[in-house]
């Protein structure tokens, strides 16, 4: 489905949020079309994964209602500070990837303190090329761009900041158990809540520019969530009830603040915030990547951000990239299902 036709859904999205019953001839009059053209409607929310229940005689329903984003709620929610920080939001009902259609901004000159939602990502990714499963209306996929004067180096242990910023802004939910899994993931509870991709453009020895990516489960039905290959959790498994406008808003406000402070603050402000929501601190881990393995005693981060293992009594740094991160036992017990 083309952007355009899930966009022309929205007021339809919006009668029906409320996860009550509407006739069709209400839908019709209220969207000034023919009953007809509702059930057309009605079967292209079907395609964007979205169930829709019939009562023969009464009308049409979304079991559980919508939460839907939008651009002025999330504003409304924003700090003084982080309106005056943020550019320009853009909420969609359906895109590739929203880092995609930043990065394009970025690359084009524009792009500064832009943020694009989307209800839907049809080519969402992770890290090592992974995809991001992005059911309709069932998390936050969120992406900012910022420029930067002074290259890259500035930006080092930016992804193990993005993660602290998120717990900050779950925090003031109240939500139990978040913990950080170097370099980028936000756990919760043992189990996979939230990733970061960041990808950046530009001179990298001067101004350059970041896209940093967050794709949030606030909630997930399990047959959506059927593809997913690690343990994972949603948010309303933990703390039913939170806004997506005010999540949304508490992220950005986060996030904007650390761009704007992180080229004078760096890491440093955030070394100590990481390390003490560290899912695996003091743990004997396997680091690996697709050839090679080591294992040691997680000594946590440096003032990069890099990773300290202990492996045999020698302490040995590792950055982000083309890793991934588990308790030896988690690996161990992997081998034995083989």
């Amino acid at each position: 489905m083309s952007k355009g036709a899930s966009a022309a859904l929205r007021p339809l999205m919006e009668l029906l949020a409320d996860g009550e019953i509407h006739s069709g001839e209400s839908l019709g009059a209220a969207l000034g079309v023919s009953r007809a053209a509702v059930w057309k409607q009605l079967q292209k929310l079907e395609q964007l994964g979205l169930s829709v229940e019939s009562e023969k005689g009464r009308g049409y329903r979304l079991p559980g209602g919508l939460d839907l984003l939008s651009v002025d709620a999330i504003k409304a929610r924003l700090s003084d500070g982080g309106r005056a920080l943020l550019g320009e939001l853009r909420v969609v009902d359906q895109v590739d990837s929203t880092n995609a259609r930043v990065l394009e901004c970025l690359e084009s000159g524009s792009g500064h303190g832009l943020a694009i939602l989307a209800e839907q990502q049809t080519a969402g990714r992770g890290r090592r090329g992974r995809a991001w499963l992005s059911p309709f209306g069932a998390g936050i996929s969120l992406s900012v761009g910022w420029q930067f004067q002074g290259g890259v180096q500035l930006l080092e242990g930016l992804s193990l900041a993005v993660g602290v910023a998120l717990a900050r802004a779950l925090e003031r939910f109240d939500v139990p158990g978040v913990r950080l899994k170097w370099p980028n993931d936000v756990w919760c509870q043992g189990r996979k809540l939230a990733g970061v991709l960041l990808e950046l453009s530009g001179d990298l020895t001067d101004r350059c520019a970041v896209v940093v990516g967050v794709g949030l489960n606030v909630g997930l039905a399990e047959a959506a969530a059927r593809g997913i290959d690690q343990p994972w959790i949603d948010l309303a498994t933990v703390r039913p009830g939170v806004a997506r406008n005010e999540l949304a808003a508490a992220m950005l406000d986060e996030l904007l603040t650390l761009l704007n402070d992180y080229p004078r603050a760096g890491f440093a402000a955030y070394r100590s915030s990481w390390e003490r929501l560290d899912q695996f601190a003091g743990q004997e881990v396997s680091l690996h990547t697709a050839s090679t393995e080591w294992r040691g005693s997680n000594l946590g981060v440096d003032a990069s951000g890099a990773l300290l293992l202990d492996i045999d009594g020698e302490v040995r740094r590792f950055h982000g990239g083309e890793v991934s991160l588990r308790a030896s036992g988690d690996l161990d017990a992997d081998r034995g299902r083989k």
